[in-house]
């Protein structure tokens, strides 16, 4: 099992992504060039309209084409959601003032309780940390542990 990353970051021409598009929640149809990929292995792909979120998804089956030469298809499994939203935050260090400007994702058919979910969630991921309402950077957190 290979893991395999096509993030639009990484600007890397013949190792590429076509397309990736749900099929379902939790199914995508992925196509791409380059990669050698195979099932079970993993995909990191960057979320449409994103800067810099990905997602991981699993080969399920692949389909390596004939013509053009490097060229598959895939349908994988990952994340499940029904409506994809993404939001940009900005959250101050209550510690030193730095200003942090995130993106995050959420299930927009959660509603509105779920966005302050996923936010909360990014901000943990990010090393930033949340003590009963006051946000700290990785730097105050460490004065402050």
């Amino acid at each position: 099992m290979a893991e395999h990353d096509f993030r639009y970051n990484l600007l890397n021409p013949g190792h590429t992504l076509t397309e990736c598009r749900a099929l379902a929640p939790g199914r995508y149809q992925v196509t791409g060039n380059g990669g050698n990929v195979r099932s079970g292995d993993v995909l990191i792909v960057t979320l449409k309209g994103s800067r810099d979120l990905y997602q991981r998804l699993t080969i399920d089956k692949v389909r390596h084409l004939i013509n053009p030469p490097g060229q598959w298809m895939a349908v994988a499994s990952g994340p499940v959601f029904r409506e994809l939203a993404i939001h940009n935050w900005q959250v101050d260090c209550d510690g030193c003032g730095k200003q942090l400007d995130f993106e995050f994702a959420v299930d927009a058919s959660k509603g509105e309780s779920a966005r302050a979910v996923a936010a909360e969630a990014r901000i943990v991921e990010l090393g930033w940390k949340n003590d009963a309402g006051k946000h700290l950077c990785p730097a105050c957190k460490r004065v402050s542990a």
